[in-house]
């Protein structure tokens, strides 16, 4: 079925990469304008280039840290001054920050509440005022607009994953958030969402050791990636075979964010390949 969806004005944070990048693309194929996000600016420009190469020109970026107190404002207020709209938000910044328990510090947890529910509550914050004037406006009219709210979570959320007490924790949290506004914005015609990954393949999930295998958070080294032998016992326990790459994670976010999905809102979509997470 091809999907249309021009007119429409998607909002992706942590779009420079891997599934942002593939969500970002996809919802441009299909005629949307897109407002990029993404901590680092190079990469944010280098998917800006490659919907552009796409045959796609409505493509703006604004680079930042989503975390930052009155980022999430600017981030709106910049998305509406270039294209007048918001139509659809895509919550998908995020990164993993893992240790025991007992190893975890203060710092380390909450950095991962604000990335993961922090932030996207500060952004749809910072979008309610307009949401809520123009979906009124809309109904007096008589006009039934729908707009589409994607969260990111994952299967840590639902299934918990050893050694991920922040970031299982930040992404159950927006399982909640993402409940409360499906019907706090259910009579504005807002449909909220939440997709949940398992073991996609990113620079998140690639093994330990590589090139890139750390990030500058607020000027402390995170190192990314998982342990070898856990990727390999997750490609055995899936049903489907193999690991999830960014376009098949995207698949279900360009679902929700389709008018398929007019109908459906609070629901937790798991895109895992079947697989549940191992006991490690």
């Amino acid at each position: 079925m091809y999907l249309d969806l021009t007119g429409r004005t998607a909002l992706i944070t942590g779009a420079g990469r891997g599934i942002g990048r593939a969500i970002a693309r996809k919802l441009a194929a299909a005629g949307a304008s897109v407002m990029l996000n993404d901590l680092d600016p190079e990469p944010a420009q280098e998917t800006k280039a490659l919907v552009e190469q796409d045959g796609k020109e409505s493509v703006r970026v604004l680079s930042g840290d989503i975390t930052e107190l009155g980022f999430p404002e600017k981030l709106v207020d910049s998305t509406l001054s270039e294209f007048g709209t918001i139509d659809i938000v895509v919550n998908n910044a995020g990164y993993t920050w893992d240790s025991a328990i007992h190893k975890t510090t203060d710092d380390q947890f909450q950095a991962m509440l604000d990335i993961h529910v922090v932030a996207p509550f500060r952004v749809l914050r910072a979008a309610s005022a307009w949401l809520r004037e123009t979906a009124k406006r809309e109904i007096r009219e008589g006009r039934r607009m729908m707009r589409k709210v994607v969260n990111i979570t994952s299967v840590s959320a639902v299934d918990g994953i050893s050694g991920q007490s922040g970031y299982g924790s930040g992404k159950a949290a927006v399982i909640g958030l993402t409940k409360v506004l499906a019907k706090e914005w259910g009579s504005l015609n807002v449909n909220v969402n939440a997709v949940a990954y398992g073991f996609i393949q990113t620079r998140l999930t690639q093994p330990r050791g590589k090139e890139d295998g750390e990030i500058e958070i607020k000027g402390r080294n995170v190192k990314l990636g998982i342990e070898s032998a856990l990727m390999g016992i997750m490609k055995e326990q899936t049903p489907l075979g193999r690991l999830g790459s960014a376009e098949d994670a995207a698949g279900p976010v360009i679902f929700f964010c389709s008018p398929l999905s007019d109908y459906v809102s609070g629901e937790v979509l798991v895109c895992s390949g079947g697989s549940r997470m191992p006991v490690r």
